[in-house]
């Protein structure tokens, strides 16, 4: 029951927060998350790694282009609760031609549905809220609020992410939600290898939907090292399917799990 309330609340405070602004979502974390949060007393430090080979080649409302564009994260997520997790992220980035910067960074709580509640699927709510530089993102503070739902049968696992962007200041986008969902498919062989695809979207503000050739939709073929408590692998090049999206990306997870108590 306090559970329950606990999370009726974490929504309730979201859901409000969701009505502020918008934002679009970036390279840096490359990602669609399930629904387990991190174990309690543990930790997981992870980089992620993507390179751009084939991306926008001009300043764009102050942003730099994302063509030849290194975008490096490490990310730290302590299990806080048996379901709550907190993570944090420390933002860089290399574009040739204007070198190597810190860009910013994330704080990232996380609740999910205790395994006693026995619902049919996994099912937990992600925040993210924090800062980058003006020139590589439109929005100075954003935040993003990440419903998460998946489900295993067997081999196959799916995971649907419906994510909502929030731009808490910017000097371009308005104050409704972008819709940014995100959707994984894998299949586990031999016990530990897991072979897939992750889509990344990006449709415009919940209130009108931009044209098709001006949305954001890029398909990654990947690879996930499985079933492993020690270290996490996600591996694969992304694709790009409209003119407004990076054409080629490849990208890199490679993540560290600790016990320390």
């Amino acid at each position: 029951m306090q559970y329950f309330y606990l999370m009726r609340r974490w929504i309730c405070l979201l859901l409000f927060l969701t009505c502020l602004s918008a934002k679009a979502q970036e390279n840096y974390e490359i990602q669609v998350y399930g629904s387990q949060t991190q174990a309690k007393h543990s930790t997981i430090f992870e980089l992620h790694s993507n390179y751009t080979f084939n991306g926008g080649k001009e300043i764009a409302k102050g942003v730099l282009p994302s063509n030849h564009s290194l975008h490096e994260t490490v990310e730290i997520t302590t299990g806080i609760t048996d379901i709550f997790e907190l993570g944090f992220y420390f933002f860089t980035n290399y574009t040739l031609g204007y070198g190597y910067t810190y860009v910013g960074s994330h704080i990232r709580p996380r609740i999910m549905a205790p395994a006693k509640w026995k619902l049919p699927v996994g099912i937990s709510l992600s925040t993210e809220i924090g800062y980058q530089k003006s020139a590589y993102s439109e929005d100075t503070w954003n935040m993003e609020i990440r419903p998460i739902i998946d489900k295993q049968w067997n081999n196959l696992y799916l995971s649907f992410n419906p994510t909502l962007g929030i731009a808490l200041k910017s000097k371009y986008n308005n104050s409704v939600p972008v819709f940014e969902p995100n959707l994984k498919l894998s299949y586990t062989f031999f016990g530990n290898t897991g072979l897939g695809f992750e889509y990344y979207g990006d449709l415009g503000a919940v209130s009108s939907f931009e044209k098709l050739r001006d949305q954001g939709h890029t398909l990654f073929f990947v690879y996930d090292l499985m079933n492993n408590p020690k270290w996490e692998v996600n591996i694969g090049p992304g694709f790009g399917l409209t003119s407004a999206t990076d054409r080629f990306v490849f990208k890199i997870l490679l993540g560290k799990r600790i016990k320390w108590k």
